[in-house]
């Protein structure tokens, strides 16, 4: 029998012991349900109650104010496509062979080529959604997809209803309508993508609202094109203008790119706060419709926020963490997050515990009372114990595998962090970089030289973790001519 087959049985027998409904109405009652937030690019940086001053986040402050926030939460993947399929499996990306945003833009005239991975997550991974769709859960799915073409998309992958999901990162018609999205039916002139995401969400919680549900609400926003929620433009086009002139420089070099240091862009600042304003309304209607106290609500972001590119052209910053989305460096992988769970977490609580995406699928689980599939092996731990207020998951180090060339003038590499110590491996530099994050939270002070030991130690417990999980790496160019200066 394999994995598809399992999945419809398991359905089946929840059918059948519920009378050939989905769930008796007794058990539905007991269900917890879930609400999945997934911002695209969202920086640690970019919310009220992350710190920052210039966009405004009432909602989400106000949803952090009621549960738990993490201040050591991190994306299993700088870029989406592979901290998306850690989200559906709970599998590090490496593991499961897709390491970088899909299909990737390997070049080829550089002095490493990126390993081929896979440009789809195989059928075969027992997704989260198939779990829950198993025990009789509705699934829906708004959004970005970005895990493959036809016969990948979201309704091949557990979810029941699909609106926007498809191949495509960015939204291929951009904010407003027309669209140009397969899978979500053009909307009136004017309208918005993040308003109608958001309305086909609350429609189904109208619609379903009464059966146990995965809903998994995965914004476009604030990803590329950044285009402006025209209502809130001329708002923060004044707040940008009664800033006082920065008293440092406004970008810092990185490598070969770019950062941006200060929080200034109106345009970006209305699709954040666009965003916000539609997570209010979704908690609005759970409200309304009595579903708060029997909903798990998480909020997340797939990668750090776009502050370093080549040029000057990013839309925000992460200060104080070092580089941003497509990066090792903390701000490139360390993410707001936001967990709710009724009568587990306390009102306005922090947890600096780090954690990373592959933890929301065995996380889930535990909570709703889901067995997890125990036919291979999963990355991710349960944080349940975590939410209440216990103890630290077990866990020796997290890790991340980037081993490709990325817009932000990243090279391959690959890092892990244990306790406070960070060790990054640059492969086409040849160079590795140590810091201790509590005291060098910037990542502004080298320590490789100065602690060699240190520096091993952490270096073979990420080359021991690459090769027990299979992780392919960057091979010589043999065509590679280097430029002269």
């Amino acid at each position: 029998m394999d994995r598809r087959e399992f999945m419809k049985m398991c359905g089946l027998g929840t059918l059948a012991l519920a009378g050939g409904r989905p769930a008796a109405a007794a058990e539905r009652a007991r269900k917890q349900n879930v609400v999945f937030i997934l911002v695209d690019d969202l920086g640690w940086f970019d919310l009220g109650c992350y710190g920052s001053t210039f966009h405004e986040t009432p909602n989400l402050d106000r949803l952090a104010a009621s549960g738990m926030r993490f201040t050591n939460a991190y994306a299993a993947c700088p870029v989406c496509s592979p901290t998306r399929a850690a989200i559906m499996t709970g599998k590090y990306p490496a593991r499961l062979n897709i390491t970088d945003w899909i299909p990737g833009n390997d070049p080829k005239d550089r002095k490493l080529l990126g390993p081929q991975d896979e440009h789809q997550l195989p059928l075969q991974e027992a997704t989260l959604a198939e779990v829950l769709r198993g025990q009789g859960y509705r699934t829906f799915f708004a959004g970005k997809w970005h895990l493959g073409d036809e016969g990948f998309f979201p309704e091949d992958q557990g979810f029941e209803i699909n609106k926007g999901g498809h191949h495509k990162g960015s939204p291929p018609g951009g904010y407003y309508t027309p669209y140009k999205n397969p899978k979500l039916e053009d909307g009136p002139p004017g309208e918005y993508l993040t308003d109608r995401l958001t309305d086909e969400s609350i429609g189904f919680l109208r619609a379903h609202g009464d059966e146990p549900f995965l809903l998994y609400l995965s914004f476009y926003t604030v990803h590329t094109p950044i285009q402006a929620c025209k209502r809130h433009l001329a708002r923060f086009e004044e707040k940008a203008e009664s800033l006082p002139a920065p008293d440092g420089p406004a970008f810092r070099k990185e490598h070969d790119g770019t950062t941006r240091l200060d929080q200034n862009r109106a345009d970006y600042a209305t699709m954040v706060h666009a965003m916000d304003e539609n997570v209010g309304r979704l908690l609005d209607t759970l409200d309304e419709l009595g579903l708060a106290e029997d909903t798990i609500v998480v909020f997340t972001s797939d990668n750090g926020g776009l502050s370093t590119v080549r040029g000057e052209g990013a839309p925000t910053s992460i200060g104080p963490l070092r580089a941003g989305k497509g990066w090792c460096y903390e701000g490139g992988i360390r993410i707001p997050q936001i967990m709710r769970v009724p009568r587990v977490t306390q009102p306005g609580s922090t947890c600096d515990v780090p954690v990373v995406s592959t933890d929301f699928y065995p996380t889930l689980l535990e909570l709703l009372g889901v067995p997890m599939p125990d036919d291979e092996a999963r990355d991710g731990v349960s944080l349940a114990a975590l939410l209440g207020g216990g103890g630290a998951p077990g866990r020796e180090a997290i890790f991340w595998h980037y081993p490709h060339y990325h817009g932000s003038t990243w090279t391959p590499g690959a890092a892990v962090r244990a306790g406070d110590w960070k060790l990054i491996e640059f492969y086409d530099l040849e160079k590795v970089e140590v810091y201790n994050l509590r005291e060098d939270v910037a990542e502004q002070h080298d320590l490789a030289k100065a602690m060699p030991e240190k520096t091993r130690q952490l270096l073979d417990m990420l080359h021991r973790w690459q090769r027990d999980i299979g992780a392919l790496l960057p091979q010589p160019n043999p065509d590679y001519a280097p430029r002269e200066d």
